[in-house]
């Protein structure tokens, strides 16, 4: 990664984040030689990451709801492991409004969980016209007040997917019947 004549990304966003936000709590402090980057205020601290962490390890799900995400919690590290994309949407459409409810800012965790309700009724048995309309609008609100939280670099053209969905799920139908969910937790069981 130290490449002379290059900068690191990480270090670029940060400056761009000086040059074009107007972010004074996210942008680079130099004080001498030395560069800091201040911790930004959706960032958890180590032992509240081990509160979700302990958390996450003493879930248990349903049979067929989800795969025991305990055993993918590595506690030492603080991460979690081999998480199928299933298990990544049970995490975002019912485990983020839960785990971080008393842990974040009330704008950030509000922000998070209207984008995981988003997701919910997006991927609901049952749809109505008159609900993806609404949620058609709430979008655009939703990735509004998500941009106010993150810094420009975590938008790529995957965070400008979910604007797409509901207008799929109108022509498309029920998104249950489109995704690979079913094949992929096949696999899971044929591979035990």
């Amino acid at each position: 990664m130290d490449v002379k004549g290059k900068t690191k990304d990480n270090i670029k966003a940060r400056l761009d984040v000086a040059l074009f936000c107007n972010r004074k709590n996210m942008e680079l402090v130099c004080d001498g030689s030395r560069v800091a980057k201040p911790r930004a205020s959706f960032v958890l601290e180590k032992n509240i990451q081990l509160l979700v962490y302990k958390w996450l390890k003493s879930l248990h799900f349903l049979d067929g709801h989800a795969s025991n995400i305990s055993r993918l919690v590595n506690m030492e590290e603080c991460r979690l492991y081999g998480m199928k994309s299933h298990n990544c949407h049970v995490f975002m459409q019912t485990l983020i409004p839960l785990a971080f409810r008393d842990l974040l800012p009330k704008r950030i965790w509000d922000a998070l969980t209207e984008i995981s309700h988003f997701f919910r009724d997006l991927c609901s048995s049952k749809l109505n016209v008159d609900h993806i309309e609404r949620l058609e609008t709430n979008i655009f609100e939703i990735l509004y007040k998500l941009e106010m939280i993150f810094p420009p670099p975590f938008f790529d053209s995957m965070e400008h997917l979910p604007i797409h969905l509901s207008f799929e799920a109108k022509v498309g139908g029920s998104v249950q019947y489109r995704w690979m969910y079913p094949f992929e937790r096949l696999d899971i069981t044929v591979a035990m």
